[in-house]
């Protein structure tokens, strides 16, 4: 809670700087400015929660990903082998992930219907399984592990390896 705080002054004091610049130069103050000025902080100050993938050799890859990406995206963008078939529109299964702890599983909002629909598809469902398309990457979630299962179900051709989008 102490970051927020201090990034909130620190908003404030560029704010006050910006309000300060554009009033000096004759102009109004412009709330684009200030935007910008948040925008590049919130995209540097903050690396991201630290995640592990687990394949299904039990090999682990860390990555940190950023706050309000989904877990498809992040492995996407690590080339992590999750397939993602449908691009996370909720109509396949092969973004299935095993979230491993339950600490970090009851973190997670409750699956959606249609989430629901799709998990029954997966191969090797558990009680922890959800769509990594569906798992938000947020503060309380730093640290967590999940697992890929060994096999996605999907009508590809076998030997298929999916690129990501």
């Amino acid at each position: 809670m102490e970051d927020f705080v201090a990034f909130d002054f620190l908003l404030l004091e560029i704010d006050f700087i910006v309000t300060t610049f554009a009033i000096g130069k004759g102009n109004s103050p412009k709330i684009f400015d200030v935007g910008v000025w948040y925008f590049c902080l919130n995209g540097t100050s903050d690396s991201g929660i630290s995640v592990t993938f687990v394949d299904k050799d039990g090999e682990e890859q860390h990555i940190r990903v950023p706050v309000g990406m989904s877990m498809l995206e992040a492995a996407h963008e690590n080339d992590i082998e999750l397939e993602g078939a449908c691009e996370g529109s909720l109509a396949c299964s092969t973004c299935h992930v095993i979230v491993m702890d339950v600490e970090y599983y009851n973190k997670l909002e409750d699956p959606t219907d249609e989430e629901n629909d799709m998990l029954d598809l997966a191969f090797g469902l558990s009680e922890t399984s959800r769509l990594g398309c569906q798992v938000i990457a947020k503060p309380e979630l730093d640290g967590i592990r999940l697992a890929i299962p060994a096999a996605t179900r999907n009508f590809a051709v076998d030997g298929y390896v999916p690129k990501p989008h």
